[in-house]
């Protein structure tokens, strides 16, 4: 399940999402935030996140259904932030259950991998002296 969402992601409830819990024996999830990096000397203090929604929830969808044939895991969920994120907000929470954790950690870093690779989503990062800039998003040189 790919889920594209622009309200918070609580991990708690994420977990709950495994249909089938008593199956698994592991949960390896993956949580990423957004960090307070340092862009040419200013601090970033938030971030916006847009997508083009139709074709990464299409490819959100392909890279989970993947992940599914190419692991032994018995079910995955992969949400990601869209909109306005304040420094150490979830931007995107991974799960992937399995009977086994090995297969649980391949198949959770398969997903992220792909994910950074292969949708279409645009960063715009805000700074502490009020600049603003764009940063690439994935298989395009267009800025939204």
């Amino acid at each position: 399940m790919f889920i594209l969402q622009e309200n918070p992601i609580d991990p708690l409830q994420a977990r709950n999402m495994c249909r089938e819990p008593a199956k698994n024996g592991a949960l390896v999830s993956f949580e990423g935030t957004v960090r307070a990096d340092e862009h040419k000397g200013n601090q970033v203090n938030e971030l916006l996140y847009i997508a083009d929604t139709p074709a990464c929830l299409a490819e959100g969808e392909k890279i989970i259904i993947e992940a599914l044939s190419k692991f032994a895991i018995n079910e995955a969920v992969c949400i990601q932030r869209i909109g306005k994120l304040k420094t150490t907000e979830t931007a995107v929470w991974i799960g992937v259950w399995a009977e086994h954790r090995d297969e649980a950690f391949k198949g959770c870093r398969y997903i992220i991998e792909e994910i950074k690779k292969r949708l279409l989503i645009w960063k715009k990062e805000f700074y502490n002296d009020g600049t603003k800039t764009w940063i690439q998003g994935a298989q395009t040189q267009v800025n939204p």
